[in-house]
């Protein structure tokens, strides 16, 4: 895929949206669809709020994407990014490319970030003050992801980060919207994806740990090094797969649940791809691919039989 420039997209509205990432925004869709199944087993789900709760999650996930470019453009990273394998790695490009400035990715990011927070109070007013605790605490963890002083990205905790807040916080969240209590089923409905998602990040680290090493961001890959890092890979399939298993067996989670299981052989593809090539940043393209295709899968699968099992 080509990267974006001021003659690839002409209007404003086209660099906006790319400035987004706007590919990768299903990662805030699944865990929606997450708790609203787990929520469907306790109350007939309402449309305007589900909708809502939705957006909000889509708006945070783009105005995060938006300030992460910010952030990694001020501390260096994206710009001496040789290595990047574009659009998994390396951020947007539109700040380095030209297609908008600096001081335009912030506004928007905060712009995005301040609508979320709109979106997030009204449907605390109707929902209970406990999403405004989840809520604050899902902005806390977006923002400090890359941002000074906390940057856990660089502190080898953006795997963790991203876990809590895609595969914790948004299901959570949004089974409060509809119930207004926080239900266990979300969280185990959500802990499979959390650490799929943390995998997404996790192999896109590869390609970039020689500039993230040059400017600090020492995330568990840098402090690792590729070849002893690539132990991560399979841990965190192992424990996808087996909390999903775990989850059906102790904690509630529906039988119908494990429709997401044969997803499994995608990520062993995707693995086996990897393997032999996590110090070649070029190589890793298929394999960052096969481990995007194959979380998106498990997750709309998961989502899916856990949903079934209020309908049967």
């Amino acid at each position: 895929m080509q990267e974006p420039t001021t003659l690839t997209l002409a209007t404003p509205g086209a660099r906006y949206v790319a400035a987004t990432r706007p590919g990768f925004l299903v990662a805030a869709v699944i865990p929606v669809l997450i708790g609203l199944a787990a929520a469907g087993f306790e109350v007939v789900l309402d449309a305007v709020t589900a909708a809502l709760t939705l957006l909000g999650a889509v708006l945070a996930h783009a105005g995060i994407n938006v300030l992460n470019d910010v952030y990694d453009e001020r501390a260096g990273c994206d710009a001496i990014n040789a290595d990047r394998v574009f659009p998994f790695t390396g951020g947007s490009r539109v700040i380095q490319n030209g297609v908008l400035s600096v001081a335009d990715m912030a506004a928007y990011g905060w712009a995005l970030m301040a609508v979320t927070v709109g979106i997030g109070l009204f449907l605390t007013a109707l929902s209970g003050s406990g999403l405004l605790v989840i809520g604050l605490a899902g902005l806390l963890i977006g923002w400090g992801y890359s941002a000074p002083p906390l940057r856990l990205s660089a502190r080898g905790l953006g795997e963790l980060s991203v876990g809590l807040g895609f595969g914790l916080i948004i299901p959570l969240g949004t089974a409060y919207v509809q119930t207004a209590v926080f239900l266990p089923l979300a969280a185990w409905g959500g802990l499979p994806f959390a650490f799929l998602i943390a995998l997404v990040l996790y192999i896109n680290q590869f390609p970039d740990r020689r500039a993230d090493l040059a400017s600090g961001k020492r995330n568990m890959v840098v402090r690792l090094g590729a070849r002893r890092a690539r132990l991560g890979y399979p841990l965190l399939v192992t424990a996808a797969y087996l909390s999903l298993i775990a989850g059906v067996a102790v904690a509630g989670l529906p039988a119908t649940s494990l429709v997401a299981l044969p997803v499994l052989p995608l990520h062993l593809v995707a693995a086996w791809r990897f393997w032999g090539h996590a110090e070649d940043p070029q190589a890793l393209r298929p394999a960052i691919a096969a481990t995007l295709n194959a979380t998106t899968a498990m997750g709309v699968l998961l989502a899916l039989g856990i949903a079934a099992a209020s309908w049967l």
